[in-house]
């Protein structure tokens, strides 16, 4: 028994699997963000997703662990409970369960914010709500734990013009539409994933080629699936505001590659949000990491950003 109690139940559409041949990311942030419709309601704030709520949770943070393939098909669920509560914030735990098996999918530690829903100003926790909130008290599973990206509080430099100085790639650059957003107008969480997904090919494709070029024997097909994600909302843009990705290598080591993703406003130039990912060279036949050899690693961190960071 994972503990926690159960927030979301359902499955994984085909149209949900992308070239890999496995649920995209940004379903399994999807899938959060509704988790978190049940909690709050669990929390004693039913309807704080609705247009005529008095309180919601705004996502702050994620930090996220993919540790099995979800296939079109496959019936999941999802628990979660809190870790621990502040003023106006809480970190809160959910964890994607294969229903068959038990096995966990995926795990996300979400901090949250308690605000006003069209302001997005943050105010007090209710006694009510805290009180629900020790019946829903939950543990961090080592699963769930941090591996190999750090969760410790950040001051970002991320913005337009520190991107340019660094020679950030740009793999992403377009508008928030209105069904990007939510019912109070704010870019919905999973959008920022989803448009790294998108563009993340022009900087990982030659990265791929050179693990998969240096391995021995060299895998017939590739492609790529990321392990731990860490995500920072700055700001929240909303329908018709337009954003541009930056991106970067940061390291690399015998079996994953490290990036940084920078969302900013190429208006102004202020970032709406950053994001770290451990990733890997997937192999699509025997579906399993390819190792990065010393050769490949050597020529992958040739290119790596000096001083990027979240």
């Amino acid at each position: 028994m994972q503990g926690g109690v159960e927030i979301w139940r359902g499955g994984v559409n085909t149209w949900e699997c992308d070239e890999m041949g496995h649920m995209n990311v940004r379903f399994y942030v999807v899938r959060a963000v509704e988790g978190l419709a049940a909690l709050a309601a669990l929390l004693g704030m039913t309807g704080a997703y609705g247009a005529d709520a008095n309180a919601t949770l705004l996502v702050r943070e994620q930090h996220i662990r993919f540790l099995r393939e979800a296939h079109a098909g496959a019936a999941l669920h999802m628990v979660g409970g809190v870790v621990e509560m502040g003023e106006s914030e809480a970190r809160l735990i959910q964890l994607l369960i294969h229903s068959g098996t038990g096995e966990i999918a995926a795990t996300f530690q979400t901090v949250v914010a308690h605000v006003t829903p069209r302001d997005g100003l943050a105010f007090p926790w209710s006694d009510r709500t805290r009180k629900a909130a020790e019946a829903l008290a939950m543990e961090v599973p080592e699963k769930a734990r941090s591996r190999s990206v750090a969760l410790d509080p950040v001051v970002s430099e991320a913005s337009l013009a520190r991107a340019e100085a660094l020679g950030l790639l740009r793999i992403g650059l377009g508008v928030i539409a209105p069904q990007d957003c939510d019912v109070f107008g704010r870019m919905r969480p999973e959008i920022f994933i989803s448009r790294v997904s998108d563009g993340i090919g022009a900087l990982v494709g030659p990265l791929r080629k050179i693990v998969a070029d240096s391995a021995d024997p060299p895998p017939a097909r590739t492609g790529g699936a990321v392990l731990e994600y860490r995500l920072i909302q700055l700001d929240w843009p909303r329908a018709g505001d337009r954003f541009e990705l930056r991106s970067g290598l940061v390291g690399a080591d015998a079996r994953t590659m490290r990036l940084v993703h920078w969302m900013v406003d190429p208006d102004s130039g202020k970032a709406w949000g950053t994001s770290e990912a451990v990733a890997i060279t997937f192999d699509l036949d025997a579906r399993k990491a390819v190792p990065v050899s010393d050769e490949a690693r050597a020529a992958m961190l040739q290119g790596a950003v000096a001083g990027l960071a979240l």
